[in-house]
């Protein structure tokens, strides 16, 4: 199991902006959701559990756009396909979550089980695709990366979209739909 005190360490090491600073900060905030959500009473994990929702969606569409679109050699693009296949999974998955009741047993018991996806595929992230990321491009590269991928996050959708999922062109295609929606969904359920 991953830790965010040491995802937030090695972020810190990076320039601030740097696009790999920025995923490993978001994995540390998703490493702290879920342990949240699990902390909670029952009747209090909704809450939480929305703003994993959200970021998980923002975070895997920008990886999507903006970081898999980087690699440079057939082994890497093997790489960023593994991990797009798993984000759709993830997405899947995220989406039964997200029509269960955050106060059930069963939703817990399968908040778990997706924990222990989630934090293979970001350690999987973490020690196969970000040092290619961080060997191929130089610090004003990974900067640019890292203010596009914070600006596809601010437009890209808040729940997920199994369909869209795992692919660079579909999310292109329909995420800036989806998004809309989803922000309207959103600022209803409040």
């Amino acid at each position: 199991m991953g830790d965010a005190a040491e995802d937030r360490a090695k972020a810190r090491d990076l320039p601030e902006g740097d696009v790999i600073g920025i995923l490993l900060e978001q994995h540390a905030q998703v490493r702290d959701l879920f342990a949240e959500i699990q902390k909670a009473p029952a009747n209090e994990r909704q809450e939480p559990f929305d703003r994993l929702r959200a970021l998980l969606a923002v975070h895997e569409t920008a990886e999507e756009m903006v970081l898999r679109p980087q690699a440079k050699d057939s082994e890497w693009k093997d790489v960023a396909t593994e991990r797009n296949q798993e984000e759709e999974e993830a997405n899947k998955v995220l989406a039964a979550l997200e029509d269960m009741d955050t106060a059930s047993e069963a939703f817990l018991a399968k908040l778990k089980e997706f924990e222990e996806s989630v934090d293979e595929h970001a350690e999987a992230e973490e020690s196969q695709e970000f040092p290619r990321v961080l060997n191929a491009l130089d610090v004003d590269e990974r900067l640019k990366l890292g203010s596009r991928l914070q600006a596809v996050e601010k437009m890209g959708p808040t729940h997920p979209h199994p369909a869209a999922a795992g692919s660079t062109t579909a999310q292109a295609l329909t995420g800036p739909f989806a998004a809309m929606a989803d922000r309207v969904r959103d600022a209803l359920s409040r």
